[in-house]
C-alpha cells in the first residue's frame, strides 16, 4: 500500500429520508466544481468524486500523482475556527477525492453547521461500495491499481453474472483493508440486447459510477420505512424476483435466516446471495434521475466479525456476503425490463 486509506465516506448520513434524498442527490448532482466543470450538462444526475478518508491527503496526493494519476484538484486546505481542526481535499482523476481530517469533528465539512431533525433513523450507516462502469475494463484497473496500491478482491465473467440477453464482466478493487471497495464493470457484446452497462455508457456520454452501495444494520427495518416514504419524495425500487426465486431461498440459505426473515425478503424484494463467509442481502432502486444511469443499492451484510487489533472491538470484514454473484442474473433481467417500460428511448 502506497498511501494509508482508511475507509470510504458518504459526507454523514443524515437521520431522514427526505434529508438523505436532499444530500444524495446534492452529492450526485451539485459537487464542488460539478457545474463549472460541465458534469451535469455532460451526465446528467451524476456522481463526480468518492471520497475516501486518508490518513494523509498530500501525501496520498503526491504518490498517486508519482504513480500515474492525473491531478484534478491539487491539496488544498477547508480550515474551520469555530469547531477547531481542519480537512485537507485534493483529487486525481477517475475521480477520488483524498480526505485528511486533522483534527475536524464537525458535521460534513468545515463550515457546515448542525440542525436539528425528527428523531427518527432508517439505520443507514455508510457507504459499503462505489461502482464505476468503463469501456475497458482491464485498462482501468491497471491504471487505477498502479497508482492505488488497491489490489483485485473479486471477479466477475459474463458466464458467472449474465443472462441470455445481457452481460458484463466485472472486477472489484479493495484498499489493504479491504474497507474500500471499488468494484468496476464492462459491457460484453454478442447477446441478444445491448449490455445495461453499454446503455449505461451511451446515456452518461462516458464512463463514469454506475450506483452507490449504502448499508444498513437491520434492512427489513430500513426498507419498510423507506417503502412508506416513497410518495413524498423517497426511492421507487426495482420490481421483485418472480415467486419461485423465494421459493428456493430456503435451500439456499435457510440455515442463516429464518423463514419469518425468508417472507419478509419475499415481501420487501430483498435479494438474498451467499459466499463462504457470510450473507449479502440487497436490493436496488430504479435510476435517480431522467435518463438509465445512476442508482442507489440498499445492503446489509451478516457475518464476518473479527477483532480489530488497535481496539479490541468487534467490527465486521469489508465485502462479507460477497457482491452478490448469485442475484446479477435476477437484477440484469428487472433492468431489461425496466429498459423496455421506457419511451422508446432505448432498443435492443
Amino acid at each position: 500500500m502506497r498511501f494509508s486509506p482508511t475507509k470510504s465516506y458518504l459526507l454523514s448520513l443524515p437521520r431522514t429520508l427526505p434529508r438523505l434524498i436532499r444530500l444524495v442527490r446534492r452529492c450526485l448532482t451539485l459537487d464542488i466544481g460539478a457545474r463549472r466543470l460541465g458534469v451535469i450538462e455532460s451526465h446528467g444526475q451524476a456522481v463526480r468524486a468518492v471520497g475516501i478518508l486518508v490518513d494523509d491527503a498530500d501525501e496520498a496526493h503526491r504518490v498517486s500523482v508519482e504513480n500515474g494519476a492525473v491531478s484534478v484538484l491539487e491539496p488544498h486546505v477547508l480550515n474551520d475556527d469555530a469547531k477547531g481542526g481542519k480537512m485537507v481535499m485534493a483529487e486525481v482523476n477517475v475521480v477520488l477525492r483524498y480526505v485528511g481530517k486533522h483534527g475536524y469533528k464537525g458535521p460534513m465539512l468545515p463550515n457546515y453547521e448542525e440542525v436539528e431533525s425528527l428523531p427518527l433513523t432508517y439505520g443507514l450507516v455508510r457507504l459499503d461500495h462505489a461502482v464505476g462502469n468503463v469501456h475497458k475494463l482491464a485498462e482501468a484497473v491497471n491504471y487505477i491499481s498502479k497508482f492505488s496500491g488497491f489490489h483485485e478482491f473479486a471477479e466477475f465473467t459474463a458466464d458467472d453474472v449474465g443472462t441470455t440477453e445481457s452481460g458484463l464482466n466485472s472486477m472489484v478493487l479493495a484498499s489493504n483493508n479491504e474497507m474500500i471497495l471499488l468494484p468496476i464493470n464492462e459491457p460484453t457484446f454478442g447477446t441478444k440486447r445491448k449490455s445495461q452497462i453499454q446503455t449505461y455508457l451511451e446515456h452518461n456520454e462516458g464512463p463514469g459510477l454506475q450506483h452507490l452501495a449504502l448499508i444498513c444494520d437491520d434492512i427489513f427495518s430500513t426498507l419498510r420505512e423507506m417503502r412508506t416514504r416513497t410518495h413524498i419524495g423517497g426511492f421507487d425500487f426495482m420490481p421483485k424476483p418472480p415467486p419461485t426465486y423465494y421459493k428456493n431461498l430456503a435451500s439456499r440459505v435457510g440455515s442463516i435466516l429464518s423463514d419469518e426473515q425468508i417472507k419478509e425478503c419475499d415481501e420487501l424484494g430483498i435479494l438474498v446471495d451467499k459466499d463462504d463467509q457470510g450473507v449479502l442481502l440487497q436490493i436496488f432502486t430504479k435510476p435517480l434521475g431522467d435518463r438509465p444511469t445512476i442508482f442507489i443499492e440498499i445492503i446489509q451484510r451478516v457475518g464476518c466479525m473479527e477483532k480489530e487489533e488497535s481496539t479490541g472491538r468487534e467490527v465486521q470484514k469489508g465485502g462479507c456476503g460477497g457482491f452478490g454473484k448469485g442475484n446479477f442474473s435476477e437484477l440484469f433481467k428487472s433492468i431489461e425490463e425496466y429498459e423496455k417500460t421506457l419511451d422508446g428511448t432505448l432498443k435492443a
